[in-house]
């Protein structure tokens, strides 16, 4: 599994990071959340499918 995030549409509203916080959390500094474990995890999709701009791709 590979994730990524698009920190150029991401707005910062940290679903990601509440539905999946083994692989996102939140950039205090840029506002944006961040990819903290690109190899992913099982909750990585919902997060993707929850994100409200579609920032976060997830390859298996």
């Amino acid at each position: 599994m590979k994730v990524e995030l698009d920190q150029e549409l991401c707005i910062g509203c940290g679903v990601c990071s509440q539905v999946c916080p083994e692989v996102f959390e939140l950039d205090e500094e840029l506002g944006k959340a961040k990819v903290v474990k690109p190899s992913g995890a099982e909750c990585a999709m919902e997060a993707a499918e929850s994100c409200p701009v579609s920032c976060i791709t997830v390859e298996k």
